[in-house]
């Protein structure tokens, strides 16, 4: 069993143990990215633990290194449909978000993937058009990133998963 898998395993875990667990990850190239991604939580004990994946949040979608939908969520036909940031989290509810549908799906991408400095390693960041939020993401396997938030007035850090759907 791998240090990643075990960390998913056992429950939550600190985010200094995260942050260890990332740093030993390799670095992701931006192409690496492309394609649709099904997210999933990791837990540290961060107040945003499990708030997504309440809402319906299936993952993201890189079309391209300059066109990112961050926010995938179930449809509740089977299928995602893409939702603009600044108005999911502008406007928090709870509930799914594919009750608030129309006021939330965009076909326009919002975020852009860039390689950034980040812990000592240069990496694929996804930066959001809108909103002051990073992600950066390491490399578990050929199918599978760990990724961590980055949100200024965020005092910790946010994990999450991201497996490549095929």
């Amino acid at each position: 069993m791998t240090a990643f898998q075990h960390a998913l395993d056992q429950g939550p875990i600190t985010p200094e143990k995260a942050f260890a667990l990332f740093d030993a990850l390799a670095p992701v190239d931006p192409d690496f990215l492309i394609g649709e991604w099904a997210g999933e939580p990791f837990a540290t004990g961060h107040p945003m633990d499990g708030a997504l994946e309440a809402t319906g949040w299936r993952g993201k979608r890189f079309d391209s290194v300059d066109a990112v939908h961050p926010l995938l969520f179930d449809d509740g036909k089977g299928g995602t449909f893409a939702v603009h940031p600044g108005r999911f989290m502008g406007k928090p509810a709870s509930g799914k978000a594919v009750e608030r549908r129309a006021e939330l799906e965009t076909d326009q991408p919002a975020a852009r993937l860039r390689s950034v400095l980040h812990r000592g390693q240069v990496t694929a960041a996804m930066v959001y058009d809108d909103l002051p939020i990073i992600d950066m993401f390491r490399r578990v396997d050929a199918r599978t990133v760990l990724g961590v938030m980055d949100m200024r007035a965020m005092p910790l850090p946010y994990f999450f998963v991201l497996r490549r759907v095929s």
